[in-house]
Order: C-alpha cells, then sequence, then structure tokens
C-alpha cells in the first residue's frame, strides 16, 4: 500500500469530500484506512456495574474507508498527488509525481 500512517490526505469521494486528514491506522490486508475526524460514527456503551456504578455514553470514533478514496498530500507543494516509486542505493522510496520530490 502506498499510504503509511501519519500521511496526510484529502478525501476524494464521499460524505466527507473535500476533508483533510491525517491518517491514524492502515488496514493493508482489507486495503481500508481510518482517517483522523473523517467518517464519523457513533457506539453506545451500556451502564455496567453493580447499581449502574459506570454511566452508558455515546462514544464518537472514526471508521475506516477504502484507501482509493484519499489522495496524498505532499508535503512540498501542498497538493493532492499520486504516489510513484524510485529505487536509490537499493532502497525504495515514495515520490510526488507532480513535483518529483521526495515524500518521505
Amino acid at each position: 500500500m502506498k499510504l503509511k500512517t501519519n500521511d496526510n490526505v484529502k478525501i476524494l469521494s464521499g460524505k466527507d469530500r473535500g476533508k483533510t486528514g491525517k491518517i491514524i491506522q492502515v488496514f493493508s490486508a482489507e486495503g481500508k484506512i481510518v482517517v483522523e475526524g473523517v467518517n464519523k460514527i457513533k457506539r453506545h456503551l451500556k451502564a455496567k456495574g453493580q447499581g449502574q456504578s459506570q454511566k452508558g455514553q455515546v462514544l464518537e470514533l472514526s471508521a475506516p474507508i477504502p484507501a482509493s478514496r484519499v489522495a496524498l498530500i505532499c508535503p512540498k507543494c501542498s497538493q493532492p498527488i499520486r504516489v510513484g516509486y524510485k529505487t536509490e542505493a537499493g532502497v525504495k522510496k515514495r515520490v510526488c509525481r507532480k513535483c518529483k520530490e521526495y515524500v518521505d
């Protein structure tokens, strides 16, 4: 997968189109990522404990989205880009396809 944790990305489609955020988690086997503040869902927690000592609550979480729905934002040119690769001295590095600078 061409995206990594802590990359800044722009959402290309869906209800959050146009938003930007940082990748929190990557699920490469499923091809999905979790972006901070995007694709919010609510989960309800029941009250627990003797005499319900802990109150119930509503948690707001970010759900995974397909990685194909986002574009990496180049740190140099600040535009959404496609990622290329260059091998230099046996090390594979990610490259911006617009400004030809290294992303990592």
